[in-house]
Order: C-alpha cells, then structure tokens, then sequence
C-alpha cells in the first residue's frame, strides 16, 4: 500500500474515532421519535453517509429485487475488505445479518443500521478484531416501499405505518429458500455459496400469541441437520446469549412458539401447550441449517413499542457476535468438522439415513411459559386500535412441544442420479443456485440402482406460495439401469449433501417433487425420475458449471 493510501486510512480512522463524529447521523426511526420508519432512499443514505464517517465499512450490491431495486450488503471488517476471499483468509468466522425478509417487520432494519454506526465508529468497534460482519438490512426492499397506516395496524407501532410481507410477486421469501422463485432469494443464495457465513442471523416481529417475552427466538429445527449443530445452538449457544441479554439488556427471550388449545374455564384442567415451528426447509433457520452452518431467527414481540422492539433485536444481535467472537476458534473448529463429517459419510458404504416423516414432540419435562397482558391504544395517525404489551405476566407450567423428530427415514446413497433429458434442465439450475455440485455422465453408465415405483401421488387441494404441493407414496425396487452421456450425477460427498437430499429425494417434504418441478415425469405405476445409486461406482463425468443469467 502505498503511503498515501496508508495516510488516508490514517486520518479516517482518527476522524472516525472522535466522540460524537457518528452520532449525528441517525436513522429515520431515531430522527422521528421511533414514529417512523425507514424508507429505501433513507436507508441508502445512511449507509453512504456511514461510510463517509468510517474506513471499516464497505458496500457490495448483491442482486436486485423483483422491481429492480439494488440490495445492499454491508461488509464490517477490521482492516477493512471487500471480497470472500479476503475474509475467509481472515480467518475470522463472517457473521450475516438479513432484516426485513417480511417488509412490516421493520425493527431489523433500524436496529441494524444503528448497530453498524456502533460497530464501525463506537463502542462495539471490538468485534471486528474477532469477526467478519455482513448486513443486508433491506432485504424486502420492494415490500418495505409500500408503507401504508392499514398495514399490521394491531402491532405497537410505528405510527407512521410499515411495508407488506410479501415481495412484489407475492411471495413470502421466508418459504422461498428451497424453491428459490424471487429474484431477491436467488441473490441471497449467492451471498451464501461466495461469502459462507458462519451464523446467519433472521430479524423479525411475532404474529399471534400475548406472551410475557420481549423478544422469542430459534435455531434449526429440522432433525435432518447435523444433531451436533442441533444440540451447540440449544443446549450451548443461546443459554448463554439469553442469560446475556438479560442480564445486560433486561429483555426477557425464550424460545418461539406460539400458545395451542384455550384456556381453561373455572374446574377445568390448562390443556395448552406451546408449540414450535417450523421443521421445513423453505423457511430460512431451518435452510441454514441443512448447509452445515449456525441460524438464529429473532421475533421481537410485536405489542412491545417500536424503540423497545429496535432495542431488543438490537441487544439480541450484539450479544449473539459477543458469544460467536469470543468462541471463534470453537465455532470455526465446530464447522469445519461437519463438513469435513458430510463427504465422509458420503464416500462410505452407509452414508446414513435421512428423514422423510416429522412428529412435533414436547421437551422431556413441562416448563413456565410466561403468559403476557395487553391494552389497547390509538394509533393518533390512523385512529385505529394498536395493540400495547403491559408489563404484567403470568408464569404458567405446560409442556413445550419445541423438538421435531423423524419418524421415518430413508437410507441415503452415494449418488443421485437423472438421465439425461432437456426437461431437466431446470432442476440442474436449482440445483447449482444452492451450491450444490452438479455433474453430467462423461461416458454411459450402467449400474445397479434403487428406483422409486410411485403408487399415489396427491396434490395439495389450496395453492400454497403458487404451487399445488405433491406428495408421492410408493416402493423401492432395485434395477439395473443404463444412463446415458450427459446424464444427471449429484454425489453426497459434499459438504451440502443435506441440500441435495431435501431437493432430491422423492420422498422428501420439501424438493423438487414438492415444487412441481417434476410434474411432466409423474405417473402411477412408474418410476420417480430420481434414481439412487448405493454401489461404488466411480462414474466418469464432469462438473456442471453455472448456468447463465
């Protein structure tokens, strides 16, 4: 570097420094009194403004949105970077931060870009010696421009109004993760498969129950996981960030769920329970996952005010990159040896068993729900009823049904394969938008194989997100099949195996059979496209690389 450059950086650093040089930039939710919230331009203008103030931050644009808005990424990092390559030679864990995956969800937004002004030129300024930061704090750019006073009027503000769930297709980008339709998942795929975060964080606001939490929260739920990921984010991870946040912050969190069954009436015996969600892939905690990598999902309570929910999500983040900087070297170890565990177990003979039937069941023992007061109040802009948390629980001891099990399981193999057909190509596109590596036959191939006799096939009778969901019964029969060159070969020796089996299975709750993406190949009485291949083989072929956008 030359010393010009290194004067600058210098001088930007010193500025950077000075008490006060950052505290004149606010966000719109600070610049209002938590009244209102951000629009894209303001959040556009804040971090260039940020940026201005700080060497430690730069911008990526990393997709557009449906509408053609640019998505930025936020990149924190001491010394400053630009690139993945550069941060995973840090060897620092990179720590992801998406907000606003549901535009009326808005406290993310505004608690990250706050939460940046902290790290780069304030008091949080320390993390960057132990991580890599990236924030993507308007992810639903197109749903958050359509802020409107009707929009979740019973949530405790902003008065001022909020942005819509969806995106500007209609879908809701937090069931979008497998099928990966809008334009703003497929980008996100991109951040994950170049910048491989080693947490990724999900900020949202509750819907439903009146509980006594200021802020509930999950990991991975789906048990096709790796069980070591499972039981570090529960039983290790979020204790301690909980009792942090508490202690620190005086929030109180659980974990999410909602409230199911009524209450009792008098003589009666208190039949509710609470009850996790979800187990499926399509949603983002849970799609984390399945990559090998740590998730939290954050879900302020949406009757606590505006400022309270920003200062919660906010005391949650902070906490969560205090445990992950100061457990580096494990988390990085922890990940790395999963990987390393996924393309073992797919070279072996028995490369394991995956989960195709789920049963939601209680933890082993009942625990204290807090059961949450509310009121209602004006919005003094619209005139309609919000509703306001009171500070007044009850503690009440009832099974919490936050485990999913299997309950039925197929044996994994070694490969999957397809044969070749230009209907296909589609699928192949999925497939390398999640990472996953693809390869095409070099020479025929014929091989013993299991095939999967489909004797029912039923469709969803309510569209959901667009598409009639299929679900196939069947029997596995093994054959001997000839596959021609430039057939479909997808092995399990790599590290995103668990996403290629949810994709690839023909059984599976939430893949290519469930998207309709293999509707032309479905028949009773035939065999499912998806061909399992359990031998040693050793197919000639060659990697597919990206398909063109």
């Amino acid at each position: 570097m030359k010393f010009t450059a290194v004067f600058a950086l210098l001088l930007a650093a010193a500025a950077a420094s000075r008490p006060g040089f950052a505290q004149d930039l606010r966000t719109r939710a600070e610049a209002t009194n938590y009244e209102e919230t951000s629009r894209y331009t303001d959040v556009i203008a804040f971090i260039e403004q940020l940026q201005q103030r700080t060497p430690y931050l730069r911008v990526e644009w990393f997709g557009k949105t449906e509408e053609g808005r640019d998505l930025p990424l936020m990149i924190l990092a001491d010394p400053p970077l630009s690139t993945p390559a550069e941060a995973h030679a840090t060897g620092k864990p990179v720590f992801f931060v998406m907000a606003n995956i549901h535009a009326g969800e808005v406290e993310g937004k505004e608690a990250m870009l706050a939460l940046a002004r902290r790290i780069t030129t304030g008091d949080l300024h320390r993390l960057l010696d132990n991580l890599v930061i990236l924030i993507a704090p308007i992810y639903n750019a197109d749903g958050n421009e359509k802020i409107d006073l009707k929009n979740r009027t019973a949530q405790n503000g902003p008065i001022g109004g909020v942005g819509v769930r969806t995106n500007s297709k209609g879908l809701d980008l937090n069931r979008d993760y497998i099928k990966a339709e809008g334009s703003e998942t497929r980008a996100l795929l991109g951040v994950f498969n170049t910048w491989d975060p080693a947490i990724t964080m999900d900020l949202h606001t509750t819907d439903g129950s009146y509980h006594g939490y200021h802020l509930t929260y999950s990991s991975t739920l789906t048990p096709n996981a790796d069980p070591r990921l499972l039981a570090y984010q529960r039983d290790k991870m979020l204790p301690a960030i909980s009792k942090a946040v508490l202690s620190r912050h005086h929030y109180r969190m659980y974990w999410y769920g909602n409230f199911s069954g009524r209450a009792p009436q008098p003589g009666e015996k208190d039949t509710r329970v609470w009850r996790a969600f979800d187990h499926h892939p399509r949603v983002g905690q849970n799609y984390v996952g399945i990559r090998n990598r740590l998730t939290f999902l954050s879900e302020a309570y949406s009757y606590l005010d505006f400022k309270g929910r920003i200062g919660v999500t906010s005391a949650f983040v902070e906490e969560s990159m205090n445990y992950v900087a100061a457990h580096a070297a494990e988390v990085s170890k922890l990940l790395r040896q999963i990987d390393q565990d996924t393309v073992k177990r797919g070279l072996s003979a028995d490369p394991g068993k995956f989960a195709v039937d789920f049963e939601n069941r209680p933890l082993p023992k009942p625990v204290d729900i807090l059961m949450g007061t509310v009121d209602k109040q004006k919005n003094p802009r619209s005139g309609r009823d919000m509703t306001v948390m009171v500070e007044k629980n009850t503690p009440v001891r009832m099974q919490d049904y936050g485990l999913f099990v299997g309950t039925r399981f197929v044996p994994v193999p070694r490969a999957y394969l397809l044969k070749a057909d230009d209907r296909l190509q589609p699928v192949v596109n999925l497939l390398l938008l999640h990472g996953v590596t693809v390869e095409r036959l070099a020479e025929p191939l014929k091989a013993g194989v299991d095939s999967f006799v489909i004797t029912e096939i039923t469709r969803a009778p309510r569209p959901f997100q667009g598409h009639a969901e299929v679900t196939l019964k069947g029997r596995t029969q093994k054959e001997t099949v000839e596959f021609p060159v430039g057939s479909i070969l997808v092995r399990t020796a790599q590290p995103l195996a668990t996403v290629a089996e949810y994709l690839l299975e023909p059984e599976s709750d939430d893949g290519l059979v469930t998207w309709n993406l293999l509707d032309a190949f479905l028949d009773k009485g035939k065999p499912c496209p998806i061909y399992k291949l359990f031998e040693d083989a050793k197919p000639a072929a060659t990697i597919v690389g990206q398909p063109a956008k």
